[in-house]
């Protein structure tokens, strides 16, 4: 942060993290970016990351978008088949809404 960035490029910073201190971290990057006012391009396969950080997500297929737009959006109302199996396979707690949001999502 020394240097005063805009924009910091974040490669899967909590991807072997375990809940707590992924939270801690999470936690930082919101604090730093209200602080310093920085913009971040934070690159995860972990959707409920993706939820809790992200305004506007883009997802990519073999390095191509597939869609894009506000993370509600494209996550509540996925527009392209690869996105909604995408969102599909993300894992829930709760093995029965898992099967049935896998479900609705591979119909929908």
């Amino acid at each position: 942060m020394a240097t005063n960035p805009r924009l910091l490029v974040a490669d899967e910073p909590t991807s072997a993290l375990d809940v707590s201190v992924q939270a801690a971290v999470l936690d930082l990057f919101s604090d730093l970016q209200r602080e310093f006012g920085f913009s971040c391009l934070f690159i995860t396969h972990d959707l409920s990351v993706v939820e809790q950080l992200a305004t506007s997500v883009v997802v990519l297929r073999s390095g191509r978008v597939v869609e894009q737009g506000t993370t509600a959006r494209v996550l509540d109302a996925p527009q392209e088949d690869y996105t909604r199996r995408l969102i599909a396979a993300a894992p829930v707690p709760d093995p029965e809404l898992q099967a049935r949001r896998r479900s609705e999502r591979l119909a929908g």
